[in-house]
């Protein structure tokens, strides 16, 4: 698994855009104390639930990989000429 260039900002983003999305949805609501870890995985959850994102392989399943599949359906939901996507 390649890591992708501002991963972590991208991340980042991806769980607050998630969050809202699941709240929007009426699916979750987050509160200040939950785990980064916990977001992660409900929003990855939800999105595979959902059908946006396709669910990782059982063996890249795990934080790791569902970190980086966040980073990788937001870096494609981001406009072009956002600072976070890559040249």
């Amino acid at each position: 698994m390649k890591k992708l260039e501002n991963e972590k900002e991208l991340l980042k983003e991806a769980i607050r855009v998630g969050m809202i999305y699941a709240e929007k949805r009426g699916a979750a609501e987050f509160e200040k104390t939950d785990s980064q870890r916990l977001k992660v995985e409900f929003v990855y959850r939800l999105l595979v639930h959902d059908k946006q994102i396709q669910p990782l392989a059982k063996e890249q399943m795990g934080d790791p990989g569902m970190r980086h599949k966040l980073a990788i359906w937001i870096s494609k939901q981001l406009p072009d000429n956002h600072p976070l996507k890559s040249s």
